[in-house]
């Protein structure tokens, strides 16, 4: 399951990250750039105040691409007693010699190579991370413009990062000036953790104190597993996004409809030889009957978002190129439904430069009840009963 990041500057901030229940405490100086790190004395007596409750990271600072002087800030950060220390990755032709250098350390503290979305990421760097023995890899934003994340790299390139840190053996994370409608549309990119900061301070900005209620706005909106009494305990409601049954989910709320219309896209599709080797719009309208969490909605975490359906579409014809209309309507239906509160949907495909109007298809794929209740979402989609089709011409 996806961990929960949060960034902190100090023992009252870490003492409200440890109450929201975060995963990791990770060590930084947000005012210094992207890694800005805290000074040594201080990230040891923060160790010593968290005492064991949660495993503790520490960034080096934004650092030249010198092998001596990296090794040796990691040196003493890991010597401050930290779990983990991330270290950034900068372009640079010394890249790889700095990641060789701290090969030795590997044993003795879980080291995470960060890569920029801004910096035009090494993806080349993971094998070589692996190869030194780090513990895992992230991306991040080296500047702090108020850009995030999805605005450098969209969900549609992310999965190739995680995928090579799952085949690797390296944990991935994504981080980057993140908020709220960010999480839903990450959580199905499978990242080992999701880091925050500048969304835990509420309206004030990531070089003030982090607020409590929106620690627990971002805690709620990332599911979790924790032991209690013995045993596991999981909101099922939290865990739409991550192909887990609803469990608990409230039927009498009712449903809502959620909607994409008008999308247009450059797609490879189609059958004859005439559509191969380049793209032709390609107009996509979904709608989805989605159970509601609560009558009363007041933020991300109780609605579906719609943006899960953009990023899926594109996502989806980022792969290549797609023979049928029929499959590409199939393939962004079985996404919709792999969130467990999607009860039907209503994927419409229209082709728009075979002639003067749209052709294309029209599915509708509904949830199985009796397995939308007893299945994780990934098998009660596949399950899922074809409704009606409406064809034009030829796909």
């Amino acid at each position: 399951m996806t961990k929960m990041l949060a960034s902190v500057t100090g023992t009252e901030e870490a003492e409200i990250a440890i109450a929201c229940n975060v995963d990791i405490i990770d060590l930084k100086d947000p005012k210094s750039g992207a890694l800005g790190a805290l000074p040594t004395a201080d990230v040891r007596a923060l160790v010593a105040a968290v005492a064991g409750r949660l495993p503790i990271s520490a960034v080096c600072g934004d650092l030249p691409m010198e092998p001596d002087l990296i090794r040796a800030k990691v040196e003493e950060v890991a010597a401050a007693g930290v779990d983990y220390v991330k270290v950034g990755f900068f372009p640079s032709g010394k890249a790889a010699d700095c990641a060789r250098a701290l090969s030795p350390l590997a044993r003795q503290v879980k080291l995470v190579g960060v890569l920029f979305a801004d910096k035009e990421p090494d993806f080349g760097l993971l094998p070589v991370f692996a190869e030194c023995g780090f513990h895992g890899a992230m991306l991040d934003t080296a500047v702090k413009n108020g850009s995030r994340l999805l605005d450098h790299m969209p969900p549609a390139g992310i999965p190739d990062f995680t995928k090579i840190c799952r085949e690797l053996g390296l944990m991935s994370g994504l981080s980057g000036s993140l908020e709220a409608p960010d999480v839903p549309r990450l959580l199905p990119l499978k990242p080992d953790f999701l880091g925050f900061r500048g969304a835990l301070c509420g309206e004030t900005g990531r070089t003030d104190g982090i607020d409590a209620e929106a620690v627990r706005q971002i805690r709620a909106l990332i599911p979790e597993e924790r032991q209690a009494e013995g045993r596991s305990s999981v909101d099922y409601r939290l865990l739409a996004a991550r192909g887990y049954s609803p469990g608990a989910a409230d039927a009498t709320h009712g449903t809502d409809k959620i909607f994409v219309r008008d999308f247009v896209l450059p797609v490879e599709i189609g059958a004859y030889s005439f559509e191969h080797g380049h793209t032709q719009k390609v107009r996509f309208d979904v709608t989805a009957d989605v159970l509601r969490v609560t009558n009363t909605p007041e933020d991300m975490r109780h609605v579906f978002s719609y943006d899960v359906i953009m990023d899926g579409i594109r996502t989806i014809v980022a792969h290549g190129h797609v023979q049928l209309s029929e499959a590409l309507a199939e393939h962004v239906a079985a996404h919709v439904l792999e969130d467990p509160r999607v009860m039907r949907v209503t994927v419409r495909v229209e082709k728009l430069e075979l002639g003067p109007g749209g052709v294309g298809v029209e599915i509708e794929r509904r949830r199985a009840k009796e397995q939308s209740r007893a299945l994780p979402a990934k098998a009660a989609g596949d399950a899922a009963i074809p409704v009606r089709v409406q064809k034009g011409q030829a796909s």
